[in-house]
């Protein structure tokens, strides 16, 4: 087994999903998943939204890098903070807010829980 780990979209079926019904603000977003290693409470890959806004809510930790596209993040009283390609950012738990894909926007993460 290689102790590397290559983030090849083209080498994995991305998972689709979208947010919970119960979530859902406006809009019709659709997720692209590719989850490259799941192991010992660590998940990382790469993750894909189209446009739509939803309520999120973190138990875990996760890192981020945006690759591509235009979202907005904000934290309950706390104001909007616009991502684009080359951002990145660390969600602890506890987090509670919104994300707003604005452009379909792909992020590379880390999670711990």
């Amino acid at each position: 087994m290689s102790h590397m780990l290559n983030f090849d979209p083209s080498s994995l079926e991305a998972e689709i999903g979208a947010p919970a019904p119960d979530r859902l603000i406006s809009g019709n977003p659709e997720f692209r998943t590719w989850n490259f290693e799941e192991a010992g409470g660590l998940y990382a890959g790469i993750w894909e939204a189209t446009p739509g806004k939803w309520r999120i809510v973190y138990d875990e930790w996760e890192y981020f890098h945006i690759l591509s596209g235009h979202s907005i993040v904000t934290e309950e009283g706390g104001v909007p903070l616009h991502l684009r390609a080359g951002d990145s950012l660390v969600l602890r738990p506890g987090f509670k807010g919104t994300w707003e894909v604005v452009e379909t926007t792909r992020k590379d993460y880390v999670i711990r829980v």
